[in-house]
């Protein structure tokens, strides 16, 4: 077996050069990769929260509208309307590109469809449909 006299005389192998670099900048890249994670999922929460609170909203103006009418069921048609009439107007305020439409059947049947469309989105809509006075 060799002895060397000093400690300078032990030769390093060259292939372990640059490998603690490397090693950070892996791990720095996996760390991004993570953050970068979680930012795109905090979009999504974001997108997912907007859409439930507008379809949360439509269906309270449809419940509203409802409420209406069951307080003044001898009264049903003045509660028609379409897009474009006054009734129907408040809607725009609410919920963007918003508007209501109230169909009104025979037999107390009402229907009221409520849509709407997001800037750079699809169009989203809310439907329900009850019986009204004495059938």
């Amino acid at each position: 077996m060799k002895q060397y006299q000093n400690l300078s005389q032990l030769k390093k192998p060259a292939s372990q050069k640059g490998v603690v670099i490397l090693e950070a900048l892996i791990a720095l890249l996996i760390f991004s990769m993570g953050i970068l994670a979680l930012v795109g999922l905090q979009a999504a929460m974001v997108k997912n929260t907007s859409d439930n609170k507008y379809r949360a909203d439509a269906s309270f103006l449809a419940q509203e509208r409802i409420g209406r009418m069951w307080a003044n069921p001898n009264n049903l048609g003045s509660f028609s309307c379409t897009d474009a009439a006054a009734a129907c107007a408040d809607v725009s305020n609410i919920l963007p590109n918003g508007s209501r439409t109230v169909t009104v059947e025979a037999r107390g049947l009402v229907t009221i469809n409520i849509a709407w469309r997001l800037p750079g989105s699809d169009a989203h809509s809310f439907t329900t449909s009850t019986y009204i006075g004495a059938l």
